[in-house]
């Protein structure tokens, strides 16, 4: 678990300090410099909607790896005596909907299937939203085609 944690602050923690690190810099120097800020480009609901998506698919591949952080891999009675307390061989695992059984106990967390699922709808719901407002922003800005 202690890797798992280190992983996670290296794969997230360190970069978004970074990037803050960094956007603060750059706006130090515009100020400094007496720049006028840019422009920022509008926010369109086709826009939202994919950084809705995106959150959701990056949440949800990160839960789906805590989930598998409980299965077996090289061996499988360790799963049972690191997750559960005794030595014994799981008596079932399955990585989708993630699962371990020892001795007739289910071991992975009870919330964290519905997390995933609730994930994976607001992903693929997101996405289609995200491409369904495109599309008809994109038809009502192009000109009338004659038919």
């Amino acid at each position: 678990m202690a890797t798992l944690m280190g992983m996670v602050i290296l794969a997230l923690v360190l970069p978004t300090w970074a990037g803050i690190t960094y956007v603060g810099l750059v706006r130090a120097r515009r100020e400094n410099a007496g720049l006028p800020h840019p422009p920022r480009p509008r926010r369109t609901p086709a826009k939202k909607a994919a950084w809705v998506a995106v959150l959701a698919y990056v949440l949800g591949g990160a839960l789906h790896l805590y989930g598998l952080s409980y299965l077996p891999f090289l061996q499988p009675e360790d799963a049972c005596w690191f997750k559960a307390g005794y030595m014994a061989v799981p008596d079932s695992s399955s990585a989708l909907p993630v699962s371990l059984v020892c001795a007739g106990e289910e071991i992975v967390p009870v919330w964290l299937n519905p997390g995933l699922g609730v994930l994976a709808v607001t992903a693929v719901g997101a996405t289609v939203a995200s491409v369904a407002l495109a599309v008809t922003a994109r038809r009502r800005g192009a000109p009338a085609s004659s038919g």
